[in-house]
C-alpha cells in the first residue's frame, strides 16, 4: 500500500502535525498531541493511537503505560490540511495524564480566572506510579 496520502499533509518545519483526538459516542474533544508521518502511518496501520512525544523525543503508543488506548475509527483532516483530527473510542474513558476524561477541565471564569471544571476520575499516582 502507497504512503501516497501522507503528501498530503501540510507538516511543520519539525516534521509534525497538531493532531486532535475527539471522542466518537460524544463528539467531546479529549486532547491534543502532535504526530509525524511514522506516527500517522502507525495508527492506521494498527488502529491504534500513535503519536510522537516531543518531550520523550519519541513514538508514543496512546495507552503504554496507563493501558488507556484510543481505537481510532476515524483520521481527518482540515481543509488546509494543518491538523489531524482522530475520530476515537477511549478505553478506560480516560485521555490525560492528570486523570481526567478529557484534557480541557480547565475553563476561564468572568474574574478571568483558570477554574477546574472536570474531576479527577483517577489519581495519577496510580495510574503511573508517579505524577
Amino acid at each position: 500500500m502507497s504512503d501516497d496520502w501522507l503528501d498530503a499533509i501540510h507538516w511543520d518545519d519539525q516534521g509534525l502535525v497538531p493532531a486532535i483526538a475527539q471522542e466518537r459516542a460524544t463528539g467531546t474533544i479529549l486532547m491534543m498531541a502532535w504526530m509525524n508521518p511514522e506516527s500517522l502511518r502507525l495508527t492506521r496501520e494498527t488502529g491504534h493511537a500513535v503519536y510522537w512525544s516531543r518531550s520523550r523525543g519519541r513514538l508514543w503508543h496512546k495507552g503504554e503505560e496507563s493501558g488507556h488506548q484510543q481505537v481510532v475509527h476515524a483520521i481527518r483532516i482540515d481543509c488546509d490540511a494543518d491538523v489531524v483530527l482522530l475520530e476515537v473510542e477511549q478505553k478506560g474513558g480516560i485521555a490525560c495524564h492528570t486523570g481526567r476524561h478529557n484534557c480541557f477541565f480547565r475553563e476561564l471564569d468572568a474574574q478571568g480566572r483558570w477554574v477546574e471544571i472536570a474531576p479527577v476520575l483517577k489519581d495519577p499516582q496510580t495510574i503511573y506510579g508517579k505524577v
